[in-house]
């Protein structure tokens, strides 16, 4: 093989665990990221710190690396398509055109076949009202089209009165209004797709969230089979339909009457798969560089049941049980700042008969 430089956009601990799979099968890695000291800087070959509109230094980052792919989905398109121009990029800006932008997300998934909870794109307070009227419901859930994650960027509606001063809140921002699930559980699907269109996928993932963070995932799913394969296809079409080369997750609700709801497009690698490093014998990062890198992907191939659990602020400072743990494989993400809400690292339980 020869020997290539992948460039990685973004310097997150999804950008970190991408280059230490890359590093396994001998590529190196250069970072692009506005960020000092990031997780994914210190297990790089280099690091070019600058903004994400500085097109000098996109340039100077390109015309280093052989292909580039992108750790998270908030990145300017317009930066993407410069990258373009002097190198691939993988997975193109089409999926982060949809994926940045809940409206054309939720429009292009059910253009697509892939049913998602009732919405509106609500222009006033009165409209919303008027919508919540022919849902025959008081309630829903508000969200900014765009930059929203982990519960940023949202709010619920309970009564009429919220509607008022919920809309003065968001200030004017372009506004999704989503119909309030029902749901059963929440479940994730993580695609790797190549260049020769081969798939393989991870999951169903069940996944459990505390304050609007991940929490906790466990595989396998507790999920009926009918269920687990209809997720499985849905997030494989939508896969095809983009003509993915890397790596995704559709996050899913599964209602109590058994239907199954796109939820969200993650078009990365996901949290939900991090249990892929210590449970399978292909990750999600290692498929993913794979993909991007124009490398065969390779089934998963999961060796055991297992529960991957975030470190989500202080919850990084009580690693004994952990460490003491032979089961346990403890991931930390090189971050200094804890913070409340801030992912520090994550731990994966394998649960391995004696």
């Amino acid at each position: 093989m020869e020997k290539i430089t992948l460039g990685i956009v973004g310097g997150g601990q999804l950008g970190r665990m991408s280059a230490l799979a890359a590093a396994q099968l001998g590529i190196e890695c250069i970072i692009f990221t506005p960020e000092e000291n990031s997780p994914a800087e210190t297990v790089s070959k280099k690091t070019i710190i600058a903004d994400y509109d500085n097109e000098t230094a996109l340039e100077e980052f390109a015309n280093r690396v052989d292909v580039i792919t992108y750790e998270f989905e908030n990145i300017p398109v317009d930066a993407v398509k410069h990258l373009k121009k002097f190198k691939p990029v993988y997975p193109d800006e089409n999926l982060l055109n949809v994926a940045q932008d809940r409206i054309s997300e939720k429009s292009f998934l059910n253009e697509i076949g892939i049913d998602t909870a009732r919405w509106a794109e609500p222009k006033s307070a009165d409209d919303l009202t008027s919508i919540l009227r022919e849902w025959n419901t008081k309630q829903c859930i508000l969200k900014t089209a765009r930059f929203g994650y982990d519960g940023k960027g949202q709010a619920r509606i309970k009564k009429p009165t919220d509607i008022e001063t919920t809309w003065i809140e968001f200030r004017g921002q372009k506004i999704i209004a989503e119909e309030i699930v029902d749901f059963e559980c929440e479940i994730s699907v993580i695609i790797a797709r190549d260049a020769e269109g081969e798939c393989v996928t991870y999951g169903p993932c069940l996944n459990e969230h505390k304050n609007h963070i991940l929490d906790k995932t466990l595989l396998p799913a507790p999920i009926s089979d009918d269920v687990a394969t209809k997720a499985i296809h849905m997030t494989e079409q939508l896969a095809h339909h983009i003509n993915l080369q890397g790596v995704l997750a559709l996050e899913l609700f599964v209602t109590k009457d058994g239907r199954i709801l796109a939820n969200e497009i993650a078009p990365r690698t996901h949290n939900s798969g991090h249990w892929s490093i210590d449970a399978c014998i292909t990750s999600q990062f290692e498929n993913h560089v794979r993909a991007v890198c124009g490398l065969p992907v390779l089934d998963p191939q999961r060796l055991s049941p297992c529960t991957m659990i975030n470190l989500i602020g202080k919850d990084v400072e009580s690693l004994e049980n952990y460490l003491e743990n032979p089961r346990a494989s403890v991931h930390l993400y090189g971050k200094d700042d804890v913070r409340h809400g801030r992912k520090m690292g994550h731990v994966t339980i394998l649960e391995i008969d004696e």
